[in-house]
């Protein structure tokens, strides 16, 4: 640390020559080049990066030898200190200045890092740090990029390395490492030169450590030549040195485990035996028969990253070699067996180097399409271990992409066993049945894997260039999916392509569930234009065409579920309907009824049973639809007694909705949202009985639990386990322990009294519980008895056993119909966002609040029971509030059902009142503010000015009573409605209305604000309680801040109302400071509150309101308020209670006193001792020689306090008389007044004051009047002059005249100094405080004077 002072010597010029301004600019910029060196070290990066660049720039803009000395020794010995971390941000400090002032000579650098860091005179302790010092000094000369270019300072930096490269202890491979960076960027002549000095011709040596061998390498690779005349001719991959090889690669391996990266010797060696046509040497026998043979995690993982990087540099043969190897299946098995920590750190590594291989060889089709064969036919019993959906596949060209669906379409149809690089994991060998590895079950799992890879393809498709690829997937899918093969024919390429294994269950209902997540691919990710094919159809439509042209050749192919005629007949008369809506392509309506049709006719070949009942009803519909005058349709269907078409169309899309499908989920949104505009009450009602819970929980039978032919167990049951069986490899015994011990304690929960008595009586009739009463019964049982009474107990146990299963077999059906039921619910309310969304204005809006509050109300008493009430809650309250609440459109024909809104108004504001919960009684609140906005909004319709009332909440009601007769909202009962919920708010005690709720009323409604602000009055000061009294002064607070309520009254009314309210808050404070609750407290403070805000008002407007009775009120508790504040009473609010007194105070035109801060080292205590009584904080004056304020003598206390009282009776009339004051000019005046001549301001005449500290008490005094008495008080500070307080204590006055007497006595000339520097300053003051500085020299020459 003594180095610090260095800087501050070296200046240009010296502290007695520079002026003042210049020494404090020098010491600023000494002290910012100080703290660079501090953030160099520091961990953050970018924090250091900023501190170098500005150290540079101060040392390019400032240049100084002294501050460039002193840097670089700052830097220097930086390198060596014992933050390890701190090193290299020093190094790389050092050598970005050395790269900027290129001047620098490098040698001597190097030789103050040697000195200051000697090795021969370094101590046991230093010699770490000291070792450390000297191979980042020689990084830092490296890093700078001049030391390449400097011949003597690469020499002795190499000599330096060499020297360094013996502690191997400490610096373990870091000297021979940065060597060969080094070496690598020097000349060949230069390599040459130093060769000799750094490598020995020893190949023990050379062996001996990875960075030797890269050493090695690179010198083979740069100057071959030297380096056989030095070390001779060497074969790297004899047999001798292949057991070297492996141990420098495991030692390789290690020192890169967290780096997660190649070491650069492997790849280098990989090179080399390419280069040297020993790649099967080097693979076979370093890699897979002896690095492999025991591997440990970081070896295996460097194989697998040489792996990656080897596959640009290899040959197809070679390629081939690699990924039919004992390494790619360790590979494999290393990928099913990792648990999903070291599974995630493992597939993207590798799926980044075929990316880059895949990339690079964007034109040669060929290799791209053997790499991804060659991927694919790594097996773990059939299974491929690569991940099906592989965002590799992007980088396949248009050739490589059809070559290699057209290799897994064979592989599908015709599956090569003997191609698979198949292998088992060491579990599935010791735990799987040798039954299970046949033939059948891996064809079974290589085409799942095939058909979820085909269809997973299409997603990195792009339609322009790949359609061929599409339609070729996806006419694949379908016909395997529902058709099968009579005669192959021509016309139907499809019909040639036959299976070597025969295509059982399991796989169709594979390819089925696949076909259908391919047509929701199809819709979602080619929704725009590329959706349409050539000819302009959508890809539905053309599959659609598929299977009718697959139907009409029934002598070529056959469906594998036959239709029916009548099925037939509706899969016709939809193909004819999917024509006539054709013509009409251009609506949205007729494109979105054709998607559904295309999607519910493709379901036929799925479940054609019901989907033939669908399809007829769904025709029906469109074409009723379709006519040109759909209310006559209406009618007549009315007189036939048919249902509307559009409830016909609610059933089926209900019907489709509870498909487990996304894509059907999407199609029923988008046709409910072009046929809503025409939906009937009825149809509404069949939305609503779904998703009511209070209707929904008693219907069993509503719900039909049915497993999903997609997700149903196979038929080899047992491959489904086996694929997720290695990765449970790591579960103990224990495991298997708990769960035998937790299901006996769920049997023991299930054992019932009848069970029990069932026991007994078998336990008795076998004789097996014993004679109570004879002795002779002691005898054992018989083999007989015993053999009975097994076989009962037995039986008696599996009968209970079975009724076990049973009931926990019941249980788990009910628990799934109850999420299949919420699921259900959760899509049917996808119809009720739509109608809101895209239908606002429907009356039958107005029947969805009190069904969506149901809800909101279930789910909130059932709230964390499940994830899926939680999502039922949030999307209900998602559409209540946003969809519907703040819509900006609404109903308007309103009018026959008015008197049913404000009854259901009436009703939503009664139940809010009777909630249990105060945040369900909000959505019932809101849900009765949107009928009082409907029914207001309405009298937007017979404005002719164009105003615009339906969206706006915020619009004052009609004043008049031609618009409020004409509008619907009756205001009279609205106001009674609101009137008994805010006397429940205000009376209960437990009451879940909350003030937010009536402030949002109040805002977007005043008038009924205006009909409700008795009430609120009456409760400030009425016999309440003070929760609710303080409840009732908040909600007065806020609204009559409101400038909407203002609108509402007329000025006499208003004046009027503030005036009756002022003469409430003057009752209430009479007992202001006496609180003893908290409840009391509370009002006291939401009383002051409103009493500010009265206040407010009343300056603002300048109200003619009589304020002397508030102010005689509150300055009478003001000092019960100060006791209680030092008493600490309330003291978590006690110091808000206080600011709040002093605003209303100030408005009032009396200033708050300022408070005198005592601090606790002013006052010795009796305890401390007289030296610690004599420490001072340095850089302060003491105590002893400030000099005190003096009062003048003339004033007394008594005088004061009542020229203050009068000024305070005279002052607090003002405010009645505001409107006839003059207003102010803006103009600032400076006036001379003396303090024994009254003063007047704004016509008021305010009592004798002797100084001119004493505070305008009125509330309507000029802002120019107040700031020149602000000033004023400044200044007499300045003179010495403490401002008083108009009723401040008097006990506080004689303490300070004392201690100022004891001053002056004490040392008469201690304010000498100063005289001349305060003459100076009040020279230029006004003459009023002139005055008062003649005064005081008069006193003090009194004092003085014997």
């Amino acid at each position: 640390m003594a180095e610090m002072k260095s800087p501050t010597k070296a200046e240009p010029a010296t502290p007695a020559e520079a002026p003042q301004g210049d020494r404090r600019n020098l010491l600023e910029h000494s002290r910012e080049f100080l703290d660079f060196f501090w953030d160099i070290a520091k961990p953050e990066q970018e924090t250091r990066l900023q501190a170098t660049e500005k150290l540079l720039e101060y040392l390019r803009t400032r240049p100084s030898d002294s501050e460039m000395k002193y840097a670089l020794k700052r830097l220097i010995t930086g390198l060596g200190v014992g933050r390890e971390a701190a090193r290299p941000c020093y190094s790389l400090a050092l050598a970005q200045l050395l790269q900027s002032f290129e001047d620098i000579p490098l040698c001597d650098i190097l030789s103050q890092i040697q000195e200051k860091y000697s090795l021969q005179a370094v101590s046991k302790a230093m010699m770490r740090p000291t070792l450390f010092a000297n191979l980042f000094g020689v990084l830092a000369l490296f890093q700078s990029g001049r030391l390449v270019k400097d011949k003597e300072a690469l020499m002795e930096s190499v000599r330096l390395l060499k020297i360094l490269s013996h502690y191997h202890n400490h610096l373990q491979g870091q000297p021979i490492k940065a060597l060969v960076d080094i070496l690598s960027e020097v000349s060949e002549s230069m390599f040459q030169e130093i060769l000799p000095k750094v490598l020995k011709g020893n190949m023990s040596v050379i062996l001996s450590s990875p960075q030797y061998l890269e050493l090695f390498l690179l010198a083979q690779q740069r100057v071959p030549t030297t380096l056989e005349s030095l070390v001779g001719s060497v074969d790297l991959f004899s047999e001798d040195n292949i057991p070297s090889l492996v141990n420098i690669l495991k030692v390789a391996a290690n020192s890169v485990k967290k780096e997660h990266k190649l070491p650069a010797v492997a790849l280098d060696l990989l090179r080399l035996a390419l280069k040297e046509n020993k790649f099967e040497l080097f693979w076979k026998v370093v890699l897979e028969e002896r690095l492999l043979k025991n591997p440990y995690r970081t070896s295996s993982y460097m194989c697998f990253r040489l792996l990656g990087a080897s596959l640009p540099l290899l040959s197809e043969e070679q390629l081939q070699l690699v990924m039919r190897g004992d390494l790619i299946r360790h590979f494999g098995e290393n990928i099913v067996t990792s648990k999903p920590p070291n599974l995630i750190k493992l597939i993207p590594e590798i799926s980044t180097y075929v990316g880059t291989f895949l990339e690079g060889c964007q034109d040669d089709p060929k290799r791209q399409f053997t790499m991804m064969v060659a991927f694919t036919t790594i097996t773990n019993q059939g299974l491929p271990v690569m991940p099906t959906f592989w965002h590799v596949t992007r980088f396949l060209n248009t050739e490589a992409l059809q070559s290699y669906v057209a290799w897994l379409r064979d592989m599908f149809l015709q599956p090569d066993l003997d191609s698979l690089v198949d292998f088992s994991t060491a579990n599935q060998k010791r735990d799987q049945d040798a039954s299970l590895n046949v033939p059948e079950r891996i064809v079974f799992r290589l085409r799942k894997w095939i058909i979820h890879r085909l269809v997973s393809l299409v997603d990195h498709l792009h339609l322009e260039k790949d359609d061929s690829v599409v339609e070729l997937i996806a006419r694949f899918c379908l016909f395997h999916a529902f058709f099968k093969t009579k005669k192959a024919t021509p016309q139907i390429p499809e019909t040639k392509q036959h299976f070597s294994f025969p295509l059982d269950d399991g796989n169709r209902g594979v390819i089925i569930s696949a076909f259908f997540s391919l047509l929701q691919t199809l819709s979602v990710k080619f929704r725009k234009t590329p959706d349409l094919a050539e000819n302009g159809k959508p890809w539905t439509y053309r599959l659609a065409q598929f299977a009718n042209m697959l139907l009409n050749h029934n002598r070529n192919v056959t469906s594998v579920t036959p239709l029916t005629t009548q099925q037939r007949q509706a899969w016709d008369q939809m193909m004819s309907t999917l024509k006539e809506l054709e013509t009409l392509s251009t609506e949205a309506r007729a494109i979105a009824f054709q998607h559904l049709l295309l999607l519910v006719g493709l379901h036929i070949f799925k479940s054609p049973a019901e989907s033939c009942d669908v399809l007829g009803d769904i025709q029906t519909c469109i074409k009723k639809s379709m006519e040109q005058n759909p209310r006559r349709s209406r009618s007549k269907a009315k007189a036939s007694q048919e249902p509307v078409w559009v409830e016909v169309m609610v059933e089926i899309l209900l019907s489709l909705l509870a498909q487990p499908s996304n894509l059907m989920r999407q199609v029923v949104r988008s046709v409910f949202g072009h046929i809503c505009s025409h939906l009937t009450p009825r149809g509404l009602q069949l939305i609503l009985a779904v998703i009511n819970p209070d209707t929904n929980e008693d219907e069993d039978d509503s719900v039909v639990v049915t497993d999903d032919p997609d997700k149903k167990q196979l038929k080899h049951g047992e491959d489904e386990d086996s694929d997720s069986e290695d990765n449970k490899n790591s579960e103990s015994d224990m495991d298997s322990e708990d769960g035998e011990e937790s299901e006996e304690e769920d049997r023991d929960k299930d054992v019932d009294p009848g069970f029990r008595q069932q026991l007994m009586e078998v336990l008795q009739a076998g004789n097996a519980l014993g004679g109570m009463d004879d002795d002779d019964e002691e005898e054992e049982l018989g083999d007989e008895a015993m053999m009975a009474l097994d076989q009962n107990l037995a039986s008696l146990f599996a009968e209970q056993k079975m009724r076990i299963k049973a009931r926990h077999k019941e249980k788990n059906k009910l628990q799934k119909e109850k999420q299949l039921r919420r699921d259900f619910q959760i899509r049917a309310l996808d119809l009720i966002e739509v109608l809101v969304t895209k239908q606002p204005e429907h009356p039958l809006i107005l029947e969805l609040l009190e069904p969506l509050l149901s809800i909101i109300r279930h789910s909130m008493r059932s709230r964390g029971s499940s994830k899926q009430e939680q999502d039922l809650l949030h999307k209900t309250a998602r559409i209540f509030m946003h969809h519907l609440c703040r819509a900006r459109h609404y109903c308007h024909a309103v009018g026959p059902c008015a008197e049913a809104l404000h009854a259901q108004v009436e009703r939503l504001v009664q139940q809010a009142g009777s909630q249990a919960d105060s945040s369900v009684a909000l959505y019932y609140f809101n849900a009765s503010l949107y009928l009082l906005r409907v029914l207001k909004g309405n009298t937007a319709k017979r404005y002719q000015d164009g105003q615009k009332f339906e969206g706006a909440d915020t619009d004052p009601e009609p004043k008049d009573s031609e618009d409020q007769t004409a509008s619907c909202l009756d205001l009279d009962f609205v106001t009674r409605v609101y009137l008994a919920s805010l006397e429940s708010l205000l009376t209960k005690r437990n009451s879940p209305l909350r003030i937010p709720m009536f402030l949002n009323l109040f805002s977007r409604y005043p008038m009924i604000c205006k009909n409700l602000l008795p009430i609120l009055v009456q409760h400030v000061a009425g016999p309440s309680r003070p929760r609710h009294q303080a409840q009732a002064c908040l909600l007065l607070q806020k609204t009559l801040s409101a400038r909407e309520l203002r609108v509402c009254f007329e000025d006499p009314e208003w004046e009027q109302l503030i005036t009756q309210l002022l003469g409430k808050a003057t009752q209430i404070l009479q007992t202001l400071g006496e609180a003893q609750s908290k409840g009391e407290h509370q009002r006291e403070l939401s009383m002051l509150e409103l009493l500010n805000t009265l206040l407010r008002t009343v300056n603002h407007e300048k109200l003619s309101v009589d304020l002397t009775a508030l102010l005689g009120v509150l300055q009478s508790k003001q000092q019960k308020l100060q006791q209680s504040l030092q008493q600490g009473n309330h003291s978590s609010g006690s110091n808000r209670l206080y600011d709040l007194y002093w605003q209303a105070m100030k408005m009032l035109g009396v200033q708050r006193p300022k408070s005198e801060k005592k601090n606790a080292k002013d006052i010795p205590s009796d305890n401390q001792s007289p030296i610690s009584t004599k420490r001072k904080k340095k850089g302060f004056l003491p105590e002893t020689k400030k000099r005190k304020k003096l009062k003048s003598e003339g004033t007394t206390p008594e005088k004061n306090a009542a020229s203050q009282q009068d000024a305070v009776t005279e002052g607090a009339m003002p405010a009645a008389t505001g409107k006839d004051q003059p207003p102010s000019t803006g103009k600032k005046k400076r006036k001379r007044a003396k303090a024994s001549t009254p003063s007047q301001m704004n016509g008021i005449t305010v009592a004798k004051s002797p100084a001119p500290n004493n505070p305008t008490l009125s509330p309507s005094t000029p802002a120019k009047t107040l700031k020149l008495q602000k000033k004023k008080e400044k200044l007499s500070q300045v003179n010495g002059a403490t401002p008083v307080s108009p009723i401040e204590p008097e006990s506080k006055k004689p303490p300070q005249k004392a201690l100022s007497t004891k001053v002056i006595r004490k040392s008469p000339h201690s304010a000498l100094p100063k005289r001349r520097a305060r003459l100076s300053l009040l020279s230029r003051s006004p003459s009023l405080l002139q005055s008062g500085v003649k005064r005081r020299k008069v006193v003090r020459r009194r004092a003085q004077t014997p």
